[in-house]
C-alpha cells in the first residue's frame, strides 16, 4: 500500500510527539551519576546530596559511580561518550573542566563540547592546612622552610591539574618559593597520608579539611580568599599572615553529555536549585560551602572564561603539559 502524503506527514507528526512525551515523563528508570573521584572527599558529599534530592523530587534512583584516577580521564570521558538521554550525568569539580586541558597535552574528551552544562552547584574556599603546628603553624615558618630547602617541603593535592595543585603552584608563583608535589588520587587519601604525616600540607577545599581542623588532627594556616569564609570567621587569610595575592576557590558542578534535550536539563535544573535555595543552604554553609545555584552566569560560561584564566596561571607558573 503506497504511503500518501498525508500519511506520511501524519507519521512524521507522531514521530516528533514521542521524543517530547519521553522528556516529559523523563526519568522513568535509574541514572548514573559519575564522580571521577573517591568516595569521601567533598565532591563526592555533594554528589550524593544532589542525588538524593533528585532521587525524591524525580522519584527514580540517582545512582553515584565513583569512577576515580587520572586526574578525572577515566570517569570524565564515561560520560562525553554516553548517550545524551539524561540517564548519565556527571558531578565534577572544576579542574577536570579546566585546568586539565593546560596541564595535559591531550585529553579523551573536550570540556566545552562534549558536555551540557546544568547548573554550578557550590563554590569552595581553599584553606591551606597543615599536621605539625609547631613547625609550620604561620605562613612565614612555612616561607622560611621553603626558601632554607627549595623542593623539600611537600604538599598533597587530588591530582594532577586539581584546584589543590593549582593553589599549590599559585602559592609557589605568588611567593617565590619551589615546594615537591605529591598528587594522590582524591582529595580523602591526600588528607588521609597528610594526617599521617607522609606529607607536609595541603591546599585543601575547607569542606574536606574542616572536620579535621575541628578534631586538631590538622591546622589551618590561612584560607586562599580575600575575605574570611563565613563558615570559618576564626580562620585567617593567606593574606593576613602575608602571602598576597594568593586567590582561588574550587567550584562543583553538574553537567550532562552534549545533546542531552533541553526539557531534561531545565528539569533537573529546577530541581537542585530549589535543593540549594532551601533546607540544605544553612548546612552546606556550615560545612565550608558556598551555594551556587542562583549564579546569573551560566556554567558553560564559567567553564569557558576559568579555562583561559588556569592556562595563565599554569603558564605562569612554568609547568610543562605532560
Amino acid at each position: 500500500m503506497p504511503i500518501t502524503r498525508k500519511l506520511f506527514l501524519a507519521l512524521c507528526a507522531a514521530a516528533s510527539i514521542l521524543p517530547a512525551a519521553a522528556q516529559d515523563a523523563y526519568p522513568n528508570k535509574p541514572v548514573k551519576v559519575i564522580v571521577a573521584l573517591p568516595a569521601g572527599g567533598s565532591v563526592d558529599m555533594i554528589a550524593r546530596l544532589v542525588s538524593q534530592q533528585l532521587q525524591t523530587d524525580l522519584g527514580q534512583p540517582f545512582v553515584v559511580d565513583n569512577k576515580a584516577g587520572a586526574s578525572g580521564q577515566i570517569g570524565v570521558p564515561l560520560v562525553a561518550k554516553a548517550p545524551p538521554d539524561g540517564y548519565t550525568l556527571m558531578v565534577s569539580p572544576a579542574s577536570f573542566l579546566t585546568t586539565n586541558k593546560s596541564i595535559f597535552k591531550a585529553l579523551p574528551y573536550n570540556p566545552e563540547a562534549d558536555f551540557a552544562p546544568v547548573t554550578k552547584l557550590v563554590n569552595q574556599a581553599m584553606v591551606l592546612v597543615v599536621n605539625d603546628k609547631a613547625k609550620y603553624g604561620t605562613a612565614a615558618q612555612i616561607l622560611a622552610a621553603a626558601k632554607a630547602s627549595p623542593g623539600k617541603l611537600t604538599y598533597a593535592s587530588s591530582g594532577d591539574g586539581s584546584p589543590q595543585h593549582l593553589a599549590g603552584l599559585l602559592f609557589e608563583h605568588r611567593s617565590g618559593v619551589k615546594l615537591l608535589h605529591v598528587p594522590y588520587k582524591g582529595g580523602a587519601p591526600a588528607i588521609t597520608d597528610l594526617i599521617g604525616g607522609q606529607v607536609d600540607m595541603a591546599f585543601a577545599p575547607l569542606p574536606e579539611a574542616l572536620p579535621h581542623i575541628k578534631s586538631g588532627k590538622l591546622h589551618p594556616v590561612g584560607t586562599l580568599s580575600e575575605k574570611r569564609a563565613a563558615a570559618t570567621p576564626n580562620i585567617p587569610t593567606l593574606k593576613e599572615g602575608g602571602v598576597d595575592n594568593v586567590y582561588l576557590s574550587a567550584w562543583i558542578g553538574l553537567l550532562a553529555p552534549a545533546g542531552t534535550p533541553q526539557p531534561v536539563l531545565d528539569k533537573l535544573g529546577k530541581s537542585v536549585k530549589a535543593l540549594l535555595a532551601g533546607d540544605a543552604k544553612t548546612r552546606l554553609v556550615e560545612l565550608g560551602m558556598e551555594p551556587a545555584g542562583d549564579e546569573a552566569k551560566p556554567l558553560k560560561q564559567v567553564i569557558s572564561e576559568d579555562i583561559k584564566l588556569h592556562a595563565e596561571l599554569v603558564k605562569a607558573a612554568g609547568l610543562v603539559p605532560q
